[in-house]
C-alpha cells in the first residue's frame, strides 16, 4: 500500500499512499460529483487523466467491495452504490491497497517472534487505528463539498 519514494532532499524515503489508492479515490470522487445522473461510461471517468485499462481495474476492485454498480447496455457505465455521503475514504482506500497498516506485525503477531516484547507495537497499533479512525471520519460527499480537515470553516 505505502510504497517508498525518495524524498526531495535525496535522503532517505517517504512513505506515500500507492497510485492504486490516490486514483481510486479521484475516480470514485468523479462518480460522486455525477451521483443520481446515470451510469458513466469508463472513458468519462477517465477524463480525469488515468489510462481506461489502469481505471478499469480499479474499478473491478471498487466493485468487488460493493462501492461501485455496474450497468450494462447502450446507455451503461458505472454508478456508486450508495451516497457519496455514505461512502468513505477509509472504504476506497481499503478496498484498493488492503488494510492500513505500518507493520506486519500489528494484525498478526506471529510476523515476528519479538512482538510480545516489543515496545514500538503499541505505538504502531496507535497509529494505524488513528489512520483508520481518519479515513473513516471522510465521506465522498465532504470530498465535494469541499470541507476542511484543520478543524477550520469550509474552504470556499
Amino acid at each position: 500500500m505505502m510504497e517508498e519514494i525518495r524524498n526531495r532532499e535525496g535522503n532517505g524515503s517517504a512513505m506515500r499512499l500507492s497510485t492504486k489508492g490516490r486514483y481510486s479515490l479521484y475516480a470514485m470522487t468523479y462518480l460522486a460529483k455525477n451521483y443520481g445522473e446515470g451510469p458513466l461510461p469508463l472513458r468519462c471517468i477517465a477524463q480525469m487523466g488515468v489510462q481506461e485499462d489502469y481505471l478499469e481495474q480499479l474499478i473491478s476492485m471498487m466493485r468487488k467491495a460493493g462501492l461501485v454498480m455496474a450497468h450494462r447496455g447502450a446507455n451503461g457505465g458505472y454508478t456508486l452504490s450508495r451516497a457519496p455521503e455514505k461512502i468513505t475514504m477509509g472504504d476506497i482506500i481499503r478496498a484498493a491497497e488492503g488494510p492500513v497498516q505500518f507493520s506486519d506485525c500489528v494484525d498478526d503477531a506471529s510476523f515476528c517472534s519479538k512482538a510480545s516484547q516489543c515496545p514500538t507495537l503499541p505505538i504502531w497499533k496507535y497509529m494505524t487505528e488513528q489512520i483508520d479512525m481518519i479515513l473513516d471520519s471522510i465521506t465522498l460527499q465532504d470530498i465535494l463539498d469541499e470541507k476542511r480537515f484543520d478543524g477550520g470553516e469550509e474552504m470556499r
